[in-house]
């Protein structure tokens, strides 16, 4: 059976572009993986930053950990077991002054985990989240997927991969300031050739 992860990170919760594109690639890979679970993880409230704290709860051994350090494990270790069991991620990402939002990179760097998702070896970083799938509804208003500006899908792509997601697939209605009906209308007709 197949395991979808949702990722929402837009602080919309009515009317955003991301939301309903991602509404729509869900509904498409429902119908053509039957039967198929969903995880939806909405990180709109926000996520906490990583820091000193956080290093020394993630990279002490679990049996090891202080009652502090459990609850902060515990909290990144979610977002880790929810990635690690999913066969296909749907990421819903905004794009906020030109890159990812603040939310989605605290739960990028939460993953970021050495050992757990990636490693170093002599011939360089190896992701360990092997054969997993990545489809990134990305909206935006004035920013077009691919421009000189777009720092957000470049730097998306690029994490996925360093984890091991390398077959990544962008559903984009970008630069949507300009041509709001014809550019919903293109993404939705891309959700709709989405492979099986």
């Amino acid at each position: 059976m197949t395991s979808i992860l949702r990722i929402d990170a837009s602080i919309k919760s009515e009317g955003s572009v991301s939301r309903t594109l991602t509404d729509r690639i869900i509904g498409r890979l429902q119908a053509t993986h039957p039967g198929a679970t969903v995880t939806v993880r909405d990180l709109s409230e926000g996520v906490p930053q990583i820091d000193g704290n956080w290093i020394g709860a993630v990279f002490t051994p679990a049996e090891k950990r202080t009652p502090e350090q459990a609850r902060i494990a515990a909290y990144s270790d979610a977002f880790l077991a929810e990635v690690k069991a999913a066969d296909i991620l749907v990421i819903g990402m905004p794009v906020y002054n030109f890159g990812v939002p603040a939310q989605l990179k605290s739960w990028i760097d939460h993953l970021a985990r050495k050992g757990e998702t990636f490693v170093y070896t002599d011939k360089g970083p190896v992701g360990l989240l092997t054969r997993k799938r990545a489809i990134v509804a990305m909206a935006s208003d004035g920013t077009k997927i691919g421009s000189d500006i777009d720092f957000a899908s470049g730097y998306i792509r690029h994490m996925l991969g360093f984890f091991g997601i390398t077959e990544v697939e962008f559903i984009a209605a970008d630069a949507m300031v300009f041509n709001p009906e014809e550019t919903l209308k293109a993404a939705e007709a891309a959700v709709e050739k989405l492979a099986a």
